[in-house]
């Protein structure tokens, strides 16, 4: 899958792992290297479903947006980034379609 990125500082920030092991640690760097590399890896968002991370829609005002765990509270935001976004035919959207995501951010919803 194609990963595209918010902003270049996120984009440079987990391109550089001694800048990501310089903010988070080691072993959360290690951890969002490895969520990245998920996605790569995968051809759509439906065969990361069940996978490592806790792939999941969000709700509310974050709606259209995705989250992956990395550890603890700390987790990938995450969008499709094809456009339009690719909708099932009962709502919601169709991860099966999906095959390009934007990272938003890495926070902390703690």
């Amino acid at each position: 899958m194609e990963i595209l990125f918010a902003t270049p500082h996120l984009r440079n920030l987990v391109s550089d792992f001694r800048v990501l092991q310089r903010k988070y640690g080691v072993e959360t760097a290690r951890k969002i290297q490895r969520r990245l590399d998920d996605l790569r890896a995968a051809t759509c968002l439906q065969d990361l479903y069940r996978g490592p991370g806790r792939l999941h829609e969000l709700v509310g005002d974050r709606k259209g947006q995705l989250a992956m765990e990395i550890t603890g509270g700390l987790r990938l935001v995450l969008e499709s980034a094809n456009e339009p976004p690719p909708r099932k035919l009962v709502g919601g959207l169709d991860w099966s379609r999906v095959t390009q995501v934007r990272i938003l951010d890495i926070e902390d919803y703690h």
